[in-house]
């Protein structure tokens, strides 16, 4: 791994360690909660719009597993995308 993804990833745990990620997950997720109910929905243009939400918000809430995931295969070398 070069020394400039290295770093990227390194910078991203440390702000992943932090009170304020934990308050942005607690926050994210009660957001998350909150609006992850079909009751709401009127038509597709609603059903659109909570889609993104949630999609943006679920991202938000597996971004440290999916970034330590990423980080140890390219610790470990393992390039299984192929390049």
């Amino acid at each position: 791994m070069d020394e400039k993804l290295q770093a990227y990833y390194e910078a991203r745990f440390s702000m992943m360690a932090t009170q304020g990620w934990k308050d942005l997950l607690e926050d994210a997720q009660g957001f998350f909660d909150g609006i992850n109910k079909v009751a709401a929905i009127q038509n597709e243009n609603d059903l659109f719009m909570k889609k993104g939400q949630l999609d943006v918000l679920q991202w938000l809430l597996s971004l440290k597993d999916s970034s330590s995931q990423t980080y140890e295969s390219l610790l470990s070398g393992d390039n299984s995308d192929g390049s």
